[in-house]
């Protein structure tokens, strides 16, 4: 289907208007361009969320992220909450680019990304996951369409050297981990799983993600699929040295270049790793950690709840 109305939501941290607009001329320079673009600037008051909604108000089929990872889980958040029927675009222009690397949406190359969202007639279904965090002041709810989580591996994840991460992929998050060992801190946890009956657990770690592929091309949730209906969630429980070799062994061999030599799919646990595909989380921690989703630091909470909605997305 040709977009009629082309809404972009930028972000001016990351480029200018009149970058965006040559490259959409330059896109639409051998094909038939929309019957109408429409601008919508981001601001630090409004990462997305508002500008999506004036795109939607003024009648937009197609509403373009052009910025980072905060641009793009902003704009997906309001689609989502309101299931418009609106395709979501991404001009992946930041530099962890999660849900553009797990597409396969073209990376650094405006113009590349806004053809395949104008060349695109059929828009890809994705699923939507939704955490609930109780903080001081209240109850944040907030959609992630990549990974939402605590812990210090959530920390290694969006802190390790973006540079080096490409070049060297794992072995990058192996220096992380290296820092980690000494770091690291086991708490009790007490969640439960698909409405189940609530369980004890020590881990120092909860991950839950829509998609699984990091940067570097680095597969932390081996398995992860964003269409279908579910989540993954990865626990991490190494408290010592010995944990730490386990855990890096589990994600570095078994469920990265051993998995892929075999073709396996599925991910593997072991003693300090758990792997689980998930529709509904509810986590009390004994002690407040930090909560991130899509690489955005939420502040501190002791007790999160994760849900997922089911083909939430229609992305180009």
């Amino acid at each position: 289907m040709r977009a009629s109305h082309l809404a972009v939501v930028w972000n001016p941290s990351k480029t200018t208007q009149e970058q965006l607009e040559e490259a959409l001329r330059d896109a639409v320079a051998d094909r038939e361009a929309p019957d109408e673009v429409s601008w919508w600037q981001t601001s630090p008051d409004d990462p997305g969320q508002s500008a999506t909604a004036h795109a939607i108000e003024a009648g937009a089929d197609v509403v373009a992220a052009a910025g980072g990872d905060g641009t793009v889980r902003a704009v997906a958040e309001h689609l989502a909450e309101v299931s418009a029927p609106v395709e979501l675009g991404i001009v992946p222009l930041g530099t962890g680019n999660l849900l553009a690397r797990n597409l396969d949406v073209p990376l650094g190359d405006p113009v590349a990304a806004f053809d395949r969202l104008l060349v695109s007639g059929t828009a890809r279904t994705i699923d939507v996951g939704w955490a609930e965090v109780e903080e001081a002041g209240g109850t944040q709810r907030c959609a992630f369409a990549v990974m939402a989580g605590f812990g210090i591996d959530a920390h290694m994840i969006t802190e390790t050297d973006d540079d080096l991460k490409e070049k060297a992929g794992w072995l990058a998050y192996v220096e992380s981990l290296g820092r980690a060992v000494s770091a690291s801190e086991t708490i009790d946890v007490r969640m439960s799983v698909d409405e189940g009956r609530p369980h004890k657990e020590r881990a120092h770690t909860v991950l839950i993600g829509n998609c699984g592929t990091l940067q570097g091309g680095v597969v932390l949730l081996p398995g992860a699929d964003p269409a279908d209906g579910a989540l993954d969630m990865l626990l991490l429980s190494a408290d010592d040295v010995a944990g730490w070799l386990d855990t890096l062994r589990t994600m570095v061999w078994d469920n990265g270049l051993k998995r892929v030599l075999s073709g396996r799919r599925s991910a593997r646990s072991s003693d300090s790793v758990t792997h689980r595909r998930i529709t509904a989380l509810r986590v009390e921690l004994a002690e407040p950690r930090v909560f991130e989703i899509d690489g955005e630091d939420l502040g501190e909470t002791s007790r999160v709840v994760i849900t997922v909605q089911p083909s939430a997305l229609r992305v180009r």
